[in-house]
């Protein structure tokens, strides 16, 4: 049936628009944003709507550990990502099919709760928990956008060729759930993936490789050369000093210079992470129009380092952002975290800033939408326009330092003191998914959650 919203304040492109009615058709896309007429049927919103935010890197299975890897006395061994790595991994070898679908859910129905509306799952838990593909190979896949359906979130699906354990090194017995041995095989992956796909209206894929250390040098070539450009090819690049250290040792190159050298990048390729770059590699990156994927919260986390956000402006390059790991969900927090990293090494306070353009709440909004939506694989250029679904967070106006700022103020004052509180829900295609903090299925959801966290016993 359609619908239509008036919302005290609509995000633009070009700034705000007051007391707003967005109409809608049955399937939840736009016909109309009027902000002159008298609708006496359309639901009145006390809020502010922003543009749904995009997750553009996500490791669903980890948020079953999300806080876990922070008990540090007694181990015996060097407490950094690579230890990180080992007990995420012990993890991985653990979680069936039922159990991956009911933490995506949770995690999904949490990312929406937090205003992410879309979601690109970086997924390589491919295989059973002997090592061997299902007999639908895209099985986990598939688990991956059947939770996406249930939590009301959209997805980008990216199944990641996964087939070695580090440079010219064999995987680990750890990681054989994750492995494709051949370029076929991976092909061959990804093909079960897209008709996974097609069973959820709202799911898309992408394809990508783990990273350089993952796959040997023919095959990476080989899937480079062969990627068409018609879908966001994802891949993590250059997020740990060792891996910088064992690529110079093993190629002659560092990361992200070899990936330069050796394949197409272009506009369609997100570097995650790509914390340790040096100048030719900022430039390179920033000249291919390649996208760079940041996750503040996992990288602070995981001791990664940070990204040369200013070089990497100063060149006009653009970024998203994703929550990796989980440890934080909350899109407006990735944004703050993102800029506070930048101020305590530029010691300037102006991160987000264009020319011409000095509010860094929408400019920060704007690089992490209009590029996130490129790592889904979507080519909307317009916050909301009519044809699109109308996809929005929208934050509550009598939220208290809302309530009193202008319109001039008022993009930085939910960027940089709003959280989570401050929200009046979640709108998906036009629907309520998420309306005072609570999931329309959030009981249900949490139950299923909890099931399959008591049956793994690892918190």
């Amino acid at each position: 049936m359609a619908k239509a919203y008036t919302f005290k304040g609509l995000l633009t492109n070009n700034g705000w628009l007051e007391n707003a009615t967005v109409q809608l058709d049955s399937r939840g896309c736009i016909t109309a944003i009027d902000t002159q007429a008298n609708h006496p049927k359309a639901e009145y919103v006390n809020g502010y709507a922003l543009p749904g935010f995009q997750n553009a890197h996500s490791h669903a299975f980890q948020y079953a550990m999300a806080g876990l890897a922070e008990l540090h006395e007694g181990t015996g061994i060097p407490d950094d990502f690579w230890s990180w790595r080992t007990a995420m991994y012990s993890l991985a070898l653990q979680i069936s099919p039922n159990q991956l679908e009911a933490i995506a859910t949770m995690l999904y129905a949490e990312m929406l709760r937090h205003g992410y509306t879309a979601v690109a799952e970086f997924h390589y838990l491919h295989h059973d928990r002997n090592g061997k593909p299902y007999n639908n190979l895209a099985e986990l896949g598939e688990r991956l956008v059947a939770a996406a359906q249930n939590a009301g979130i959209k997805i980008t699906l990216v199944p990641m060729f996964y087939q070695q354990g580090g440079f010219g090194k064999p995987a680990e017995d750890k990681q054989k759930r994750f492995l494709s041995k051949t370029v076929d095989a991976y092909y061959q992956l990804l093909d079960s993936s897209q008709q996974a796909v097609l069973q959820y209206s709202h799911a898309n894929l992408g394809m990508g490789i783990h990273s350089l250390r993952a796959v040997n040098e023919a095959d990476i070539k080989t899937v480079c050369r062969d990627f068409q450009n018609n879908r966001p090819f994802h891949i993590h690049v250059a997020e740990q000093v060792k891996e910088i250290e064992d690529c110079l040792a093993f190629y002659g190159q560092r990361p992200v210079e070899w990936l330069l050298n050796n394949t197409p990048v272009n506009a369609h390729y997100h570097l995650v992470h790509a914390t340790h770059l040096n100048d030719a590699e900022v430039q390179g990156i920033a000249k291919t129009q390649a996208n760079v994927v940041l996750c503040p919260s996992t990288e602070g986390n995981l001791g990664d380092g940070l990204f040369r956000l200013a070089d990497f402006k100063a060149h006009h390059g653009h970024w998203s952002i994703g929550t990796d790991s989980h440890v934080g969900l909350n899109p407006l927090e990735e944004l703050r975290l993102l800029d506070y990293g930048q101020r305590l090494t530029t010691h300037k306070r102006h991160t987000f800033y264009q020319e011409g353009h000095g509010d860094s709440g929408f400019n920060a909004i704007s690089m992490a939408w209009k590029t996130g939506r490129k790592a889904m694989g979507a080519t909307h250029d317009a916050f909301f326009a009519v044809g699109q679904p109308l996809d929005a967070l929208v934050m509550d106006a009598q939220a208290p330092l809302v309530a009193c700022s202008t319109l001039k103020n008022l993009c930085n004052t939910l960027v940089y003191a709003s959280d989570a509180s401050n929200t009046l829900g979640t709108l998906v295609n036009g629907q309520w998914v998420v309306q005072h903090n609570q999931h329309q299925n959030g009981e249900r959801i949490s139950q299923g959650f909890f099931k399959a966290l008591r049956e793994l016993g690892v918190r």
